[in-house]
C-alpha cells in the first residue's frame, strides 16, 4: 500500500505492535487483556483514575472478570495504564470503548466519541491505526467520528494514506464465563488498507475476526442484534401481560415452545430492559431513520412495549398487597437486586432504578439488597443513594413484599420462600417453591 501501512502490518506480524484502547470498563478492559496475551503491548486511557490504581495493583474493579485478569494485567511489562491522553501518540493503533448513551430526548449522546476523536487527533502522528468500537448508528464513523479526528490533527493526516480508520461492534456479555475473545469478531473499515490493518490486529487477539464490505454494515449489525432482542423480549412481555389475564404463565408457555427444534427461539420477559446495548440501541436507529426520512414503527413499539415493564410489575406488587388487606401506601417493599442481570455487578440502565422510584412515588418505604452491589452510584437518571440490606429470616419477615428484580445466584432463595409474606417474582426464580408459597407467590 504505502510506507505507513507496510511498517504498522509489520508491527502486528512480530507482535512489536503498541495499542492504546480508550474506556477500560467491560469492553475496553477484556480486549486490553486479550491483546496482551496475544503479545502485543498495550497502553490503556481512562478518565477515572482509581481504575488506574486499580489495574497498577491488581486490584479488581469489576467483579464479572476473573481476578487473574487484573493480575495479568499488572504484571505484564507490555501493559500500563493512565489518564494522560497526550500520550495516544506512542501507540500506533487505538481502539475507542467509550459509551454512547442517550439524552434526555431519547437523541444519540455522541460526545464521548468525539471527545476520543479530538484527543486521538491532536495527539496523533502520521500512519496510525484507529477503530471505533461503541455502538452507534450507520455512518458515525464515517461522518463524525472521522471529521472529528482530522479536525484536531490540524488536517495533517489523510484518511488510507498517513491514517486507517476502522469500526468493530463489541459483543461483550457481562457474565460470560468463556473468554471475550472467543466472540467472532465483525470488522469494516473506511477503506481497504484500513480493514486490511484491522483484521490483522483483530486476528491477534481474537479467534474468529470476520471482515464485511465497509464499515457502515458492522455499525448497522451491531444494532440488528440487539434490536433484534429487544423485539422479541418485547412480544413475550406483551404475551405475559395478555396470558396473565387467562391465568396462563408465560413461562411455562415458553418452555413448551422451546421443544420445537426449528423456527422458534426462547425468549424470556422481565421487569424491563437492562444493560448497556438493549434499552439504548434501537433509538440510535429511529434517530437515523427519522433523519433519512422513514419510521420505524415495530421497532419504537416493541420499545414502547418493554419500557412499560417496570410500571406493570408495580400494578401486580399493588394487586399482591391488596389481596393481603395492605395497601402500597405505607408498605415496606424490598427489591431483590439492582444489576440489570444475574451474578454480576452491572447497573447500566437497570429497571430496578425505575422500579425503586415508582414505588417510592406510590408512598411506599423501599430498600434493595444485591450481594454484587453494596451501595449505589448515580447513574444517567437516578441518584438513590442507598445501600444494601442483609438478608435473613427475620429481614424477610419484616417486609411487607418482596420484589425479585435480579436472580442472582447467591441468594438464598429457599429462604426467601419461607420467610417472605409476599413475593413478587420478574424472574420465575420461584418456581421450585411454588407449591409451598400460594397466594404468597405472584408472578410478574
Amino acid at each position: 500500500m504505502n510506507e505507513y501501512f507496510d511498517r504498522l502490518m509489520a508491527s502486528i506480524d512480530d507482535r512489536s505492535v503498541r495499542v492504546g484502547v480508550i474506556g477500560l470498563g467491560y469492553v475496553g478492559l477484556p480486549l486490553a487483556h486479550g491483546l496482551i496475551r496475544a503479545g502485543a503491548g498495550v497502553l490503556g486511557f481512562d478518565v477515572d483514575q482509581s481504575k488506574i490504581e486499580d489495574l497498577d495493583t491488581g486490584r479488581s474493579y469489576m467483579e464479572h472478570l476473573d481476578p487473574a485478569t487484573f493480575a495479568d494485567l499488572a504484571a505484564a511489562e507490555r501493559f500500563s495504564a493512565t489518564t494522560d491522553m497526550s500520550r495516544l501518540g506512542e501507540c500506533d493503533a487505538v481502539v475507542v470503548c467509550v459509551p454512547t448513551p442517550l439524552g434526555s430526548h431519547h437523541e444519540p449522546d455522541l460526545s464521548y466519541v468525539i471527545t476520543a476523536a479530538e484527543h486521538i487527533g491532536s495527539a496523533s502522528r502520521p500512519g496510525q491505526l484507529v477503530v471505533l468500537e461503541s455502538t452507534t448508528y450507520p455512518g458515525t464513523t464515517r461522518d463524525e467520528f472521522l471529521p472529528a479526528l482530522i479536525a484536531a490533527s490540524g488536517d495533517s493526516v489523510t484518511l488510507g494514506d498517513n491514517l486507517f480508520v476502522a469500526y468493530s461492534p463489541e459483543r461483550e456479555d457481562p457474565g460470560r464465563k468463556e473468554a471475550s475473545t472467543s466472540i467472532p469478531k465483525l470488522v469494516g473499515g473506511l477503506d481497504e488498507a484500513s480493514l486490511s490493518l484491522a483484521m490483522a490486529m483483530y486476528s491477534m487477539s481474537h479467534d474468529n475476526a470476520i471482515s464485511v464490505p465497509r464499515a457502515e454494515v458492522a455499525e448497522a449489525a451491531k444494532l440488528l442484534e440487539n434490536i433484534f432482542r429487544s423485539v422479541n423480549i418485547a412480544l413475550v412481555n406483551e404475551m405475559k401481560v395478555i396470558l396473565n389475564e387467562m391465568d396462563i404463565d408465560i413461562w411455562e408457555v415458553v418452555q413448551a415452545a422451546s421443544t420445537k427444534p426449528f423456527g422458534f427461539m426462547p425468549f424470556y420477559p422481565g421487569p424491563g430492559l437492562g444493560g448497556h446495548c438493549i434499552p439504548i440501541d434501537p433509538f440510535y436507529l429511529t434517530w437515523k431513520a427519522k433523519e433519512v426520512g422513514k419510521s420505524v414503527q415495530f421497532i419504537e413499539l416493541a420499545g414502547l412495549v418493554n419500557t412499560q415493564m417496570p410500571n406493570y410489575v408495580v400494578e401486580r406488587l399493588t394487586e399482591g398487597l391488596n389481596n393481603h388487606r395492605k395497601p402500597l401506601n405505607g408498605s415496606k417493599v424490598l427489591v431483590m437486586g439492582l444489576a440489570y442481570k444475574a451474578n454480576v455487578s452491572d447497573t447500566r440502565e437497570s429497571p430496578s432504578f425505575e422500579l425503586i422510584e415508582l414505588i417510592r412515588e406510590r408512598g411506599a418505604d423501599v430498600s434493595y439488597s444485591d450481594p454484587y452491589i453494596p451501595e449505589t452510584v448515580p447513574v444517567r437518571r437516578h441518584d438513590l443513594g442507598m445501600t444494601s440490606g442483609d438478608l435473613s429470616p427475620q429481614t424477610l419477615a419484616g417486609f411487607d413484599a418482596i420484589v425479585v428484580a435480579t436472580a442472582h445466584d447467591k441468594v438464598d432463595w429457599a429462604m426467601v420462600a419461607e420467610h417472605s409474606p409476599l413475593v413478587v417474582d420478574t424472574r420465575n426464580i420461584m418456581s421450585d417453591y411454588a407449591q409451598n408459597m400460594g397466594d404468597r407467590l405472584i408472578k410478574a
